[in-house]
């Protein structure tokens, strides 16, 4: 099963026989993806603690960057002169660009949202910017990345206001026939409409139907992963995926969890992107498999085994948990130290999910994963019902 165009090629090498999971590879200009993928967030160009060569030390092969910091910081002209963020971060990977929607929620207090687009108060010197879908395409075909996002009217996933949300889910598909009127490098980089409608299945349904009318490459699953309840979560990614084009990737927003990755790359995601693995660094948290371990706690300070011993990252080979307790309030070495491993974590976790779907030992390896979460074998209701929508169960088995 393949999905090709100049600017992204999509096989599917293998699929799930019970699940909707798959492995995919994803070929973009700047490099070829293997999917199922989790994508770090470098908001402004940068991975926070760590260097582009140390990501791709991590095997990380496609990151995300930020359209409206970028568009502030260093701006649209050092990164024309630059010819665009690949060369200006000296990062020779695929690079995904979100298109400032989410900033509509993030500084909502700063932003007024019109059909024109959106009127920012720069958090950075107070000055006002009009963001609007076709401003939007322009800063993401200067940055230059693989993939790039249209502007979407994005509302608090926990909102409640019906009228607000459908106009939200339908401002949404006018913008994006905006922005790919507005897109001069269709032959290089990858519009990804991306499907609104909060929690309303209705106009999450209609808003992926009009989508897949569009000659696009790929699609996004938004407006989610925003503090709602985990039960109305998973349905709407379920949705998602059982209506969006199989043949054509399908990228679930701001998920980063290792538990909603599982249950996510089972419902039929193929891309995923968070901050979460460098930001809980930043406050001394390291990623295992049973969840976090907090190394800002006393009981850490005798231990030296490594974070994980069954990791491989630079961090576990060569520092103990005690060393890292020592400095993680204290040095901002640790933040690096904690980010190199949060990463590879991530990365090891997504290649174990694809290799377990090219072995057709993915339901098992589900099941496994699950009962190493949840020793006592208390799993949370949604965890249950999600995966049994797709054939998989973990209880008793």
């Amino acid at each position: 099963m393949v999905s090709t165009s100049k600017a992204l090629s999509f096989t599917i090498q293998s699929e799930c026989t019970t699940s909707r999971a798959r492995a995919g590879i994803m070929k973009l200009p700047h490099y070829n993806v293997k999917t199922p993928v989790f994508m770090p967030v470098g908001t402004q160009g940068t991975m926070k603690g760590l260097l582009p060569d140390q990501l791709e030390d991590l095997d990380c092969e496609i990151i995300l960057g930020n359209t409206y910091h970028l568009g502030n910081r260093p701006g649209v002209e050092v990164l024309k002169k630059a010819g665009g963020l690949h060369k200006f971060m000296n990062w020779k990977r695929a690079l995904l660009t979100d298109s400032g929607g989410f900033q509509m929620v993030s500084l909502l207090k700063l932003a007024e949202i019109t059909e024109e687009g959106v009127k920012f108060r720069s958090p950075y010197d107070n000055s006002e910017i009009m963001l609007t879908p076709e401003k939007s395409i322009e800063i993401q075909n200067y940055i230059g990345a693989d993939i790039i996002m249209q502007l979407d009217d994005v509302v608090q996933t926990t909102f409640q206001d019906y009228d607000r949300i459908k106009e939200a889910t339908e401002r949404t598909s006018r913008w994006l026939d905006r922005c790919l009127e507005a897109h001069k490098r269709p032959d290089d980089q990858n519009i990804f409409p991306i499907v609104q409608g909060l929690l309303n299945p209705e106009l999450r349904r209609q808003s992926a139907q009009e989508h897949m009318t569009k000659d696009v490459n790929g699609f996004a699953i938004g407006g989610l992963s925003g503090g709602e309840a985990k039960d109305d979560f998973w349905p709407m990614v379920s949705l998602g995926t059982q209506i969006l084009d199989k043949h054509k990737p399908r990228y679930l927003m701001g998920v980063g969890l290792a538990i909603d990755l599982v249950v996510c790359v089972a419902l039929g995601v193929d891309m995923f992107d968070c901050v979460f693995p460098t930001r809980t660094a930043r406050f001394g948290c390291a990623l295992v498999n049973k969840g976090q371990l907090n190394l800002k706690q006393k009981k850490y300070q005798t231990d030296l085994n490594p974070i994980d011993k069954n990791c491989d990252c630079a961090t576990c080979e060569n520092y103990t948990r005690a060393y890292l307790h020592c400095i993680v309030s204290v040095e901002t070495v640790a933040c690096h130290l904690i980010s190199v491993h949060n990463i590879a974590f991530q990365m090891r976790l997504m290649r174990t999910m694809r290799k377990n779907i090219e072995n057709g030992s993915f339901p098992q390896f589900v099941k496994e994963f699950f009962c190493e979460v949840y020793p006592d074998n208390n799993f949370p209701n949604w965890i249950v019902n999600s995966l049994h929508s797709v054939g998989i169960n973990i209880i008793n088995s």
